[in-house]
């Protein structure tokens, strides 16, 4: 047991013999290999008819039609009936992480079940990979029998298959056709097509690792010239999550993104059916997505639904089968910095396929996320600098509006004002006085439009939206207003909210500026059961018309989602507009 084939020596007598074997299709090949070594008396024809084999069926192939070939030609070399490829785990696990057959039929494999545990026979060729050959299995003392609806087997060969000094699997042959056991040769033959079918199998892992590598590179151009156009984000994300999952053969992928640690948020997922809206108030801050940010390189996490606690995008998402994952951050984190990261890319694989998670490599995964995070950062700044432009004309507009025709209509409702001591006709009188009180609610109406056109869309959360329109305000009122914030109003808020809050705070701040003259203005916005905008100030009130206008919308854009708006004098004096709306 354990002997090499001697040395071949290829003479001109041999050579039509090979050439014959070359071209050949592989179903032909194996059959012309089978009678020609049954038939040969020259043992080395018949070492030549085998390496020729393992050549000629190795060249082109997949990795997984490799190894069904490998399996094929050791059963009908050593005239096996029953022929299989057991591959190790990686990370040196005693386990079978792929068991490949050959003479068992697809319902004979439905009823024996999940594959070999490593026991037995099988196991001491995994923890001995020495060649082995048994005249009959049962009868060692390793033996372990065999598992329900498993055919009864008898002689027995195996021998492991190495890539460089690194054991691949182990190959094992049982029932020996034409004989009681498989013979010295037998084992020789298998011998060498081990070794030979070691080196066509790194040779197929090498270009689908360089396949792999070139899928990668075709993905970063695809997303950075998507980018270029005139894709939105969310679009972006999806495609560099869709992409990412197919090249690594992940089963789910996600992408997690935000400003900083505490307001991270799923942002895409591919390879499972579920509303991503679900997942946006997500607590991340604590998941693995928050600490692969914080460590600033890839992470590789054994059970990503069960990490951290349940806070995972894996856990929110519900995927129970889930198990090992790998966490990329998009773009470098600055340790001097909290959180400058544009987001996480995870991919998780489930259980049954847990070991093509290793066979990832972070170096190029990690490569292909950096690239994509400054493609995202530069469409970023290129939709900012077109943002910026928008605003430049909106506050033209809104300038020309308040400087121009604000000021036009109040001269001439000035003047409207003056004619009314001049008109005698008690109806002349009465439709000056309307065109100077629509003159009026104009203004109010102009007015409330530059601080709409002045509000932010899209530019942040809810507070920072808020805020802004606060400092607006400010230039007018020529002092800050107070602004507190108290509950989770991020989380609560909808885009939807967002926008009716904004206007409310805009009109109220609007009505403050122009008829308060107020000296001090708190604004406060809590999120509890309710969504909760109080806007008070310590001035001299607003006159009941204005109130009654400026109301109107205001309320009504409460009542329309089943809230209510008050406004109040305040104690000891001033004015305090208070707008809530149910949180669902």
């Amino acid at each position: 047991m354990g002997r090499t084939p001697p040395r071949q020596r290829r003479g001109s007598s041999s050579t039509t013999e090979v050439a014959t074997v070359h071209g050949a299709p592989f179903d032909e090949l194996l059959t012309e290999v089978l009678d020609r070594v049954t038939d040969a008396r020259d043992e080395q024809v018949r070492w030549r008819l085998l390496l020729d084999a393992i050549v000629t069926m190795g060249a082109g192939l997949s990795i997984d039609d490799l190894l069904d070939r490998i399996v094929k030609v050791a059963g009908a070399l050593a005239g096996a009936k029953y022929a299989a490829l057991g591959v190790l785990a990686s990370g040196g696990e005693r386990r079978l992480r792929l068991f490949i057959t050959h003479g068992l039929s697809v319902e004979e494999q439905i009823l024996i079940g999940d594959l070999p545990s490593g026991h037995g026979v099988l196991g001491l060729l995994i923890d001995h990979p020495e060649p082995l050959r048994l005249p009959e299995i049962t009868a060692h003392r390793a033996s372990y029998g065999f598992p329900a609806n498993h055919p009864p087997m008898h002689s027995f060969l195996g021998v492991p298959v190495r890539i460089g000094e690194k054991v691949f699997g182990n190959l094992y042959l049982t029932d020996k056709i034409d004989g009681d056991q498989f013979t010295d040769q037998d084992e020789d033959i298998v011998v060498a097509l081990a070794a030979a079918a070691g080196v066509a199998i790194e040779n197929a892992l090498l270009a689908e690792e360089a396949a792999r590598r070139s899928r990668w590179l075709d993905a970063r151009a695809e997303i950075t010239s998507a980018l270029m156009g005139d894709i939105d984000r969310t679009t972006t994300l999806q495609l560099v999550a869709d992409r990412a999952r197919e090249i690594s053969g992940a089963d789910v992928s996600w992408i997690v993104t935000g400003p900083t640690a505490e307001r991270l948020r799923v942002e895409v997922v591919s390879g499972t059916d579920i509303d991503v809206e679900l997942l946006k108030d997500a607590p991340l801050r604590e998941s693995v997505a928050g600490q692969a940010i914080g460590v600033g390189a890839p992470m590789i996490v054994e059970d990503i639904a069960a990490a951290a606690g349940g806070g995972s995008a894996a856990a929110v998402i519900d995927l129970s089968d889930i198990g090992p994952g790998v966490l990329v951050p998009l773009g470098r984190t600055d340790p001097s910095e909290e959180m400058n990261a544009v987001g996480v890319l995870a991919l998780a694989w489930r259980r049954e396929h847990a070991d093509q998670a290793q066979d990832v490599d972070l170096a190029v995964a990690n490569a292909f996320a950096e690239q994509v995070a400054l493609a995202i950062r530069l469409a970023q700044s290129r939709e900012e600098r077109q943002r910026l432009v928008v605003y430049d004309d909106r506050d033209r507009i809104g300038r020309d509006l308040h400087d121009i025709v604000i000021q036009r209509l109040f001269v001439i409702g000035m003047r409207l004002q003056g004619g009314l001591n001049l008109a005698e006709s008690p109806k002349l009188r009465a439709r000056l006085d309307k065109a100077v009180d629509d003159i009026d609610d104009t203004i109010r109406d102009l007015r409330r439009a530059v601080f709409e056109l002045g509000a932010p869309e899209h530019s942040g959360d809810i507070q920072s939206q808020v805020t802004d329109v606060v400092n607006r305000a400010a230039e007018s009122l020529k002092f800050r207003p107070a602004l507190i914030f108290s509950g989770p109003v991020r989380l609560r808020s909808t885009p939807e909210v967002t926008k009716d809050v904004l206007a409310v705070l805009g009109e109220a701040l609007s009505n403050t500026v122009r008829h308060a003259h107020a000296s001090e203005v708190e604004v406060s916005l809590s999120a509890g059961t309710d969504l909760v905008l109080r806007v008070r100030d310590d001035g001299v009130g607003v006159p009941a018309e204005v109130v009654e206008s400026g109301l109107a919308n205001m309320r009504q854009r409460a009542e329309m989602r089943g809230g209510r708006c008050t406004v109040e004098p305040a104690s000891p004096k001033g004015t305090v507009v208070e707008w809530s709306v149910p949180l669902g």
